[in-house]
């Protein structure tokens, strides 16, 4: 019943093509398709109907019969129906014709660090770029005669700290960006052409002419893994660093925490209510759709609107980590509501840390969150379509889940599942949601 109504609201079916393969089944997934589709609800629980996912291959030609949410699609495929994820397909009129856009537009990403604007805003980051220089600093000693490789080392500033305040044998400083000529230029006009090789070319396809003792870089993006620059790094990890090797960073780890965010939600939602006197909620729902759609970068937290103490969901050893992990990970959050207060949303922010080359040695640590000092990351805010009124000692529970575009390589969606239960029988609180922001597509 519930799809012959869909596909009469949606009108006729349309035909896509699969852009990559893709194997159905997991019934959790089917559930959040459910709770987007507005299933009914009752005291908080989803009734529900499990159906099946699909399973296609790229080049698939479906019928997609009805779109109940963003994200997942109900379709049909040589007589067989169920969900499919949409970001896996395009319309089938959309002919290849040669011309089809780099998944992972490096066009634009490396003409983007190839200007100069990024740069400043980078090196004028002094928390991020003394880190690293501390880093160099605290290991100068046990530097010594080792070969060291800088991936994406743009203007060459880490290079540069390393033939300063150490004495490594070599330094191959990496950047595929057209930043490289003025890189090599400032190796020079500093002295460390002897010590430091500045080399052009993406991290999948330099060849080095022997292995490195310490593989430093600064890749971390917004939610640390947007635009996925850590890719490069395991690659160059795998087929650069010798056996023993130090990786800097060598773990890193995405915390999260409930919030309130309430000059955010001010300007942009509760503005509409009486502007100028005059009643403007109808544009509430469109203020929805394009201010909480997607996380809000460069988004600054107050310590004190955190309601409670923040969690560590996802951590990464770099040392093990592998290329197949990017994929999709998964981390869990139980929160304790220290302070009552408006549930926003949350906020994201990551730490990494270097390990000492020396046994024993101090652990260097940048962390990008709201008691540090700021970052040019800053922290990244989700928003949640409705705030719901909390109080001390109420629990929120859930999950995170980060999904890699399987299309776009440098973007992914992360989706927040959550519930809240009241500390108290008077509590409003015993409900719960699921929202999915992409990052960008």
């Amino acid at each position: 019943m519930q799809t012959e109504k869909a596909e009469k609201e949606n009108g006729s079916a349309e035909a896509f093509v699969a852009l990559s393969d893709f194997t159905g089944g997991d019934t959790d997934q089917v559930w959040r398709v459910h709770t987007y589709a507005g299933t009914e609800s009752l005291h908080g629980l989803l009734i529900v109907n499990f159906v099946p996912q699909l399973t296609f291959s790229a080049g698939d030609r479906l019928l997609v019969h009805a779109k109940p949410s963003p994200q997942w699609w109900w379709a049909e495929l040589r007589g067989v129906v169920g969900y499919v994820p949409a970001r896996y397909l395009r319309l089938d009129a959309e002919e290849e014709d040669g011309s089809t856009e780099d998944p992972w537009q490096d066009d634009e990403y490396f003409g983007i660090y190839g200007s100069l604007r990024l740069h400043l805003e980078m090196l004028s980051d002094r928390s991020r770029t003394e880190t690293y220089r501390q880093v160099i600093l605290s290991n100068s000693a046990p530097l010594r005669n080792k070969v060291v490789m800088d991936l994406g080392c743009g203007t060459g500033i880490i290079s540069l700290f390393c033939a300063q305040l150490a004495q490594p044998s070599v330094v191959y400083a990496v950047e595929a960006s057209s930043m490289v000529d003025y890189t090599r230029q400032l190796v020079k006009q500093n002295g460390y052409d002897e010590v430091v090789v500045v080399l052009q070319g993406r991290a999948e396809d330099i060849e080095l002419p022997e292995q490195v003792d310490v593989l430093v870089s600064e890749w971390m993006g917004n939610c640390l893994l947007f635009e996925f620059m850590v890719e490069s790094i395991l690659l160059a990890r795998d087929r650069c660093l010798r056996d023993g090797g130090m990786m800097w960073p060598s773990s890193a780890v995405l915390t999260l925490v409930p919030c309130q965010a309430d000059s955010y939600y001010a300007e942009n939602m509760a503005f509409w209510e009486r502007p100028y006197g005059l009643d403007f909620t109808p544009l509430q729902p469109l203020a929805q759709k394009e201010f909480f759609t997607k996380p809000k970068f460069s988004h600054l937290i107050e310590p004190s609107d955190c309601l409670s103490p923040p969690c560590d969901v996802i951590c990464l050893d770099m040392h093990s980590l592998q290329v197949s992990n990017l994929e999709e990970m998964k981390g869990q959050f139980h929160f304790c509501v220290e302070k009552s207060g408006i549930f926003h949303g949350f906020t994201a922010w990551f730490t990494v840390h270097f390990e000492s080359l020396e046994p024993g040695g101090a652990t260097v640590e940048l962390n990008t969150g709201p008691n540090s000092e700021p970052t040019h990351w800053k922290q990244t805010l989700f928003m949640l379509d409705r705030p719901v009124r909390v109080n001390a000692g109420d629990f929120i529970s859930g999950n995170i889940v980060l999904l890699r575009n399987p299309i776009w390589r440098r973007h992914m969606t992360i989706t927040l599942h959550w519930s809240i239960k009241g500390s108290t029988d008077d509590t409003e609180n015993h409900e719960g949601g699921t929202k999915s922001f992409p990052m960008w597509r």
